[in-house]
């Protein structure tokens, strides 16, 4: 899959948060959770994990988890520490559950540990809701991720690319801060640059692999862009938005 193929996907998923962020929490549950789901089915063949299959259900289940937890216990991040220990736990049983040797062992811990993180970063968005104008922060960041994302699908040098997808991301970002209620143009504007800088950065990490050649790791690098800016979100709304 190519990378404007990528982005156009991402740009789609950021869209569906923004229209799931409007609409209702529920529907930014489900919608994080097939997120978490689209990460764990291809990260450990994007990671070049050696037991497979076992480290996507560590994954799946860690985010699903994280996602339950922020949503059902209503007390924001708080119970992530106690799903992320689990998924610790869990990251040790699937490589005592490996019967190849455990080959590379330390790399598969490492690279499922860092599936969980990143599909605990999904979790973010359904905690942004339970902040002071939350679901409008679930909007702009959502809309100025879509718009970031579909500016890197256009085939320029890479430096340039970076810029313009921040600053698109940005101007995005405060166009619709300043038309929804609860976010200045301001933190719009901030939270347009973090994304877009996120959607860059990923774009430069993952480009070069040859995995991007299927469809599972490509689907779950077109995912987790919008997967990860949950973090970015949550943070940019607790310190400007309250």
């Amino acid at each position: 899959m190519s990378l404007a193929t990528r982005s156009v996907v991402t740009a789609a998923l950021a869209a569906a948060a923004a229209l799931a962020g409007y609409l209702h929490p529920v529907a930014l549950l489900v919608l994080t959770g097939l997120l978490v789901l689209v990460v764990a089915a291809g990260w450990p063949e994007l990671a070049g994990l050696p037991f497979r299959p076992g480290s996507a259900v560590v994954v799946a289940l860690t985010g699903v988890g994280a996602v339950s937890a922020v949503y059902y216990t209503g007390t924001g991040l708080s119970g992530l520490a106690v799903v992320l220990a689990t998924g610790l736990l869990l990251a040790f049983v699937n490589e005592l559950l490996r019967r190849d040797g455990r080959l590379r062992m330390v790399e598969s811990l490492a690279g499922t540990v860092a599936g969980e993180v990143l599909a605990l970063c999904t979790a973010c968005w359904v905690a942004t809701t339970a902040l002071a104008g939350g679901s409008s922060l679930v909007v702009v960041g959502a809309l100025a991720l879509a718009v970031g994302a579909a500016v890197s699908a256009f085939e320029v040098p890479r430096w340039a690319s970076s810029v313009l997808t921040a600053v698109a991301a940005a101007g995005a970002g405060a166009g619709a801060g300043w038309l929804l209620p609860g976010v200045s143009p301001e933190a719009g504007a901030l939270l347009g640059v973090a994304v877009g800088v996120l959607v860059a950065a990923l774009d430069a990490l993952f480009d070069s692999l040859v995995e991007l050649k299927k469809v599972g790791p490509s689907l779950s690098a077109a995912a987790l862009p919008v997967a990860v800016s949950g973090a970015a979100v949550y943070i940019v709304g607790r310190v400007l938005v309250g």
